[in-house]
């Protein structure tokens, strides 16, 4: 058995794992050792983040070929998807993975290929080699949720990673989970020509948003001919010859109908990965959701944990945020605790929908003393260029102090309204700051500054 040293060995090639170890190498000159058996590079830049933008990119202009061409005057056929292409762009436009070898190579990191594993927190195991080191970051991801569904094992499900590699398009489709997967793939199908059916065990689609900012979003969907079935349970698939026929089931006892499609797309969560680890060696503790960190993402003496692995907030972003702040915490004294108070989030739908901040249903539970304005879409110059007719933009302050606690907007540029009003929500911004900043002509983030103006008459 071999045995190597270095000064941080990182278990994982996603976005946590490469934002701490890049920050570990430049900023503290640590000799790092690199573990990966599945993605070099991550899900994010291989089989999520990115291929599925292009898809959505790809759905949003046939969309518009199709319903918004002839309005404008443009003369052009119908747009039809040819999967087989749009896959093939997909692939033209990221890296392969000797091109991820070569780049984290070339930052100076030993790469490891294999399954990693504990045999103390001071050393991993991966293959007939054993990697000493006083630091470890974990950073493994996480995989799709498969939800407890009878006769699942019998089918040929999709999910996120395998539906972006099928070339016919399927006449029918399930998805599973209305979520921000499950939106945006089954949003994406459809406008291809696929008829969609999401179905979620909830009351509403995207339940961690805005409950009003969602609605908005699911008039958005129905009127494209998406159906969603909420307060239901997939309870069971079953193939039957060229079909799957799913059995849906009311969460209050109604009576079940069955439903047939082409494919099913499972988009029901994620779970984290960390059965090959051997946890328990380094004295880690596993919860339902990942591995348990304190505030530094610290997950036993010399161990530290980051990215979707931890459960906190399955998010690009946030996972760079963490591995950097967890290599921060390894070679100093002053690192922060984590702060994910202004979090921007956004599901990349047509319209978008993203928000940052409280919700009203999470200002109403905290019992703060807060107010409400909002402005409508269709009233802004720039969204009736597109015929577009459902949309948002909503504003929650609090009532004495008037700062801004939370922004929720529902658009084609929902995500980068909210990135740029984020660092308001930071610097304490007030709704009267909003109100009279000034805003550029025509555009789609000046619904903002519209809804803010209301809170005059709060």
């Amino acid at each position: 058995m071999k045995t190597e040293s270095f000064d941080l060995v990182v278990i994982g090639a996603g976005s946590a794992a490469r934002a701490g170890a890049g920050k570990a190498s430049e900023e503290y000159g640590a000799r790092i050792a690199m573990i990966e058996n599945t993605r070099w590079g991550g899900s994010c830049p291989n089989v999520a983040c990115r291929p599925t933008k292009a898809y959505l990119v790809a759905a949003e202009l046939a969309h518009d070929v199709n319903t918004l061409a002839e309005t404008i005057g443009i003369e052009v056929g119908p747009a039809r998807a040819n999967l087989a292409r749009i896959k093939a762009r997909k692939d033209a436009i990221r890296s392969t993975q000797e091109q991820w070898r070569e780049r984290l190579s070339g930052n100076g990191y030993a790469l490891y290929d294999g399954v990693a594993s504990f045999e103390d927190a001071r050393s991993v195991r991966v293959g007939d080699r054993i990697l000493s080191t006083e630091r470890v970051l974990v950073a493994t991801g996480s995989r799709t949720a498969i939800p407890p569904i009878e006769g699942l094992d019998t089918i040929d499900w999709l999910d996120h990673v395998s539906a972006l590699e099928i070339t016919d398009l399927p006449e029918s489709l399930l998805v599973v989970g209305a979520g921000a997967v499950g939106l945006e793939f089954g949003q994406a199908f459809a406008r291809f020509g696929s008829k969609v059916t999401i179905v979620d065990a909830v009351d509403r689609i995207a339940f961690r948003d805005d409950r009003e900012a969602a609605a908005e979003l699911a008039a958005a969907l129905d009127e494209e001919g998406i159906e969603t079935v909420l307060n239901t349970f997939v309870k069971s698939v079953r193939q039957d010859e060229s079909e799957v026929v799913a059995t849906l089931a009311p969460r209050d006892d109604g009576d079940e109908r069955e439903l047939r499609v082409t494919r099913v797309l499972l988009a029901a969560g994620r779970t984290p990965n960390v059965e090959e680890l051997k946890l328990e060696n380094a004295g880690i503790e596993r919860t339902k959701t990942g591995i348990a960190v304190d505030g530094r993402l610290r997950a036993a003496d010399g161990v530290w944990a980051a990215g979707d692995v931890t459960g906190l907030a399955q998010f690009t972003p946030v996972a760079q945020y963490q591995g950097r702040l967890a290599v921060e915490d390894m070679f100093t004294d002053s690192a922060p605790e984590a702060d994910y108070a202004v979090l921007p989030t956004a599901i990349f739908t047509d319209p978008e929908l993203a928000g940052v901040g409280k919700t009203e249903d999470e200002a109403r539970e905290a019992g703060l003393d807060f107010d409400v304005v909002k402005h409508p879409l269709t009233s802004v110059t720039r969204a009736q260029y597109t015929d577009s007719k459902h949309g948002l933009y909503k504003v929650i302050f609090e009532g004495a102090s008037r700062r801004i606690i939370g922004v929720h907007v529902v658009n084609r540029a929902a995500s980068e309204v909210v990135q740029g009003v984020a660092l308001a929500l930071k610097l304490g911004a007030t709704v009267d700051d909003l109100a009279n900043i000034h805003h550029t002509y025509p555009s789609l983030a000046e619904g903002l500054k519209a809804a803010a103006e209301g809170a005059r008459r709060v």
